[in-house]
């Protein structure tokens, strides 16, 4: 027999016991026990059965006719509820309880034509059956039911494999040690070095110089002409790729084969610029890879200490949660409290729905807020609705802000397309990104960059890299593609909605705004566009939002093209004007303002992106 049926046996053993207690000529356990017990998931039957039993053992032979009908209405009542919402509250339980006891009195007590005292007793034993069923409910919930710490204690010492953190954290490890193995090979070359000139002289030396019958008197000697000549000739090869007059002409005066020496000097030195140029960008593929397995090592380890498992620290929240779950009619299963790095709670069960109706994981999220004692919002990828079939649910602790985004694009005059693409993101953790991307040029060729530039770093943001990370390893893959004028600039703006702190990284891209009220604060840079070297220059500044603040990003088409010798400052003077506290509306002010700077005209792509934050 499992655990959990001894521990039903033993109620219905209480069931039983109860009967004995006796409180000023009442009873008031038999019913509060009763009720208490019938909204677990036992056998109500026997539940039944047992303290009919105890009762007939016990009670006097009026007291009992009573009590039994209590019971039974008792019952009647809360099966009703049960099949008409689906669930039954505790409350609910425990006033069908308390108005039976109530009911059954007065209507015993009228038509004995008693003593009406004994109706305002029955009216106490009512309420001290109703206060008796909230008390007794959750303490025999947490008994008949396994607890939550001990399932998690016991799978803690059931499991011998080392934990997945710890896992983690050793292939970080690894992946950290390939990378400095590869970081600490050779670096780049830009000129030939002298051994290397001294194989490429033997190399035509052999060929052409071994059928000549001077070549002991050329070569032998060290004071021979033919050593100068040679390094001069390498020299003009390598700044020229062919040999200088002079140089030729002094090569001829001492060998009668000198234009076969220039022809394969120049063949040797193309095919050694052509290795070199191979070899360098092998090294570079290198770097790449070295920076790919920081980045690897670098999210296991964040993966690794993202959640720290609470669930046996807060195993009194978890229980709390659950008995609310079952109240709603949910059995809730492997259920697990995490806590991020910023000390905000996730939770994640699997839940069913008891009697197959389906209810909204909204309404779910107000019950986990009541057990956790904070404020619950569904997970961004969590089902809507709880059916019959288990679900996994994952339910966040609610951020302190939200935003609203605006966007107004202008296209190049005559251009199909415009070469900027944006994209709003929200991460996990509370996380708001709002991405940039101008294609350098404009057109089909310009969107297809910025696209890619912009698709990357929504996956690998997506995928859990940090914003640094997901940048470089973007700019990995553009120049690991190897192909010529693949440059965007990227603007990011990420806004932790638990704290309003907002950090920008930017790469080329133009200055950002922030706009307080009628304080503008301008975010400038003067980093290069992503794509064009292996490593990259990331400019980051972190700034504390408040309350309506409004975030600004644009391409450098808005600034450029306004004929003005400060361009940032004037955009300033303008988003002091501007008024609105719609994202939307303030973004198309923008464009509408910098139109009459160019008279009408767009001379290049122009995108505005507007985030605003307010506290909820």
């Amino acid at each position: 027999m499992s655990k959990k049926k001894w521990k039903e046996v033993i109620m219905y053993g209480l069931a039983m016991a109860v009967a004995r207690v006796e409180f000023a000529g009442c009873f008031p356990l038999v019913p509060g026990f009763f009720a208490a017990v019938c909204m677990e998931e036992v056998n109500r039957t026997l539940l039944l059965i047992f303290s009919i039993f105890g009762m007939a053992l016990f009670l006097p032979v009026q007291a009992m006719a009573k009590y039994t009908m209590v019971l039974l209405v008792t019952g009647v009542v809360i099966k009703m509820v049960e099949w008409a919402y689906k669930s039954c509250r505790v409350h609910v339980g425990a006033a069908a309880a308390g108005v039976s006891v109530l009911l059954l009195t007065m209507a015993g007590e009228v038509l004995l034509v008693r003593n009406r005292s004994v109706i305002w007793m029955g009216a106490l034993e009512s309420v001290l059956v109703y206060t008796m069923v909230l008390v007794l409910s959750p303490i025999l919930h947490l008994l008949l039911e396994e607890s939550v710490v001990s399932v998690i204690r016991k799978k803690a010492v059931e499991q011998t494999a080392p934990e997945h953190g710890e896992k983690l954290q050793t292939y970080a490890e690894s992946f950290s040690g390939l990378s400095k193995i590869f970081s600490q090979m050779e670096s780049f070359k830009g000129d030939f070095e002298p051994e290397e000139m001294g194989k490429m002289q033997q190399e035509i030396a052999g060929k052409i110089c071994m059928g000549c019958d001077q070549c002991a008197i050329c070569w032998q000697e060290e004071t021979s002409p033919m050593y100068e000549l040679f390094f001069r000739l390498f020299h003009s090869i390598e700044k020229r790729g062919s040999a200088e007059e002079e140089v030729h002409r002094e090569l001829s005066g001492y060998c009668p084969y000198s234009d076969s020496i220039v022809e394969e000097a120049v063949g040797v030195f193309e095919k050694a610029r052509l290795n070199l140029a191979w070899y360098n960008r092998l090294l570079e593929n290198r770097g790449i890879i070295a920076e790919q397995l920081d980045a690897m090592a670098y999210i296991m380890e964040d993966c690794a200490r993202e959640y720290r498992d609470v669930s046996q620290q807060e195993g009194r929240m978890l229980a709390a949660v659950k008995y609310r779950f079952k109240e709603r009619g949910i059995a809730a299963k492997e259920i697990h409290l995490y806590q991020r790095q910023n000390g905000k709670l996730s939770l994640q069960l699997r839940a069913a729905s008891k009697w197959g109706n389906y209810i909204p994981i909204k309404d779910l999220a107000k019950v986990a807020s009541q057990g956790l004692k904070r404020d619950m919002v569904p997970g961004k990828y969590t089902h809507t609705l709880v059916g019959k079939e288990p679900v996994f649910l994952t339910f966040e602790e609610d951020t302190l802000f939200h935003t609203l985004q605006g966007v107004a694009r202008l296209t190049k005059d005559h251009a199909q397309v415009s070469g900027d693409s944006f994209s709003f993101l929200d991460l996990e953790g509370g996380q708001c990104v709002m991405a940039l991307s101008d294609g350098m040029g404009s057109g089909i060729s310009a969107c297809k960059e910025s696209e890619m530039v912009i698709e990357l770093i929504e996956k690998f943001l997506e995928s859990g890299f940090q914003k640094e990370t997901a940048i470089r390893m973007m700019n990995s893959a553009m120049v690991i593609q190897g192909e010529d004028g693949i440059f965007s600039t990227v603007d990011l703006a990420s806004m932790d909605l638990y704290t309003g702190m907002c950090e920008f990284y930017k790469i080329g891209a133009a200055a950002a705004f922030i706009k307080r009220s009628e304080e503008v604060e301008c975010i400038s840079s003067a980093s290069l566009p992503a794509g064009i070297f292996h490593q990259i220059e990331i400019e980051k500044s972190s700034r504390q939002l408040e309350d309506g603040d409004m975030v600004v990003l644009l391409t450098d088409g808005v600034l450029d093209y306004m004929r003005v010798p400060a361009p940032e400052e004037t955009m300033r003077e303008i988003l002091e004007t501007i008024e609105s506290n719609n994202p939307g509306q303030m973004a198309k002010q923008i464009l509408e303002q910098i139109l009459l700077f160019t008279a009408g005209k767009v001379p290049d792509d122009m995108t505005v992106l507007v985030t605003g934050i307010w506290k909820k």
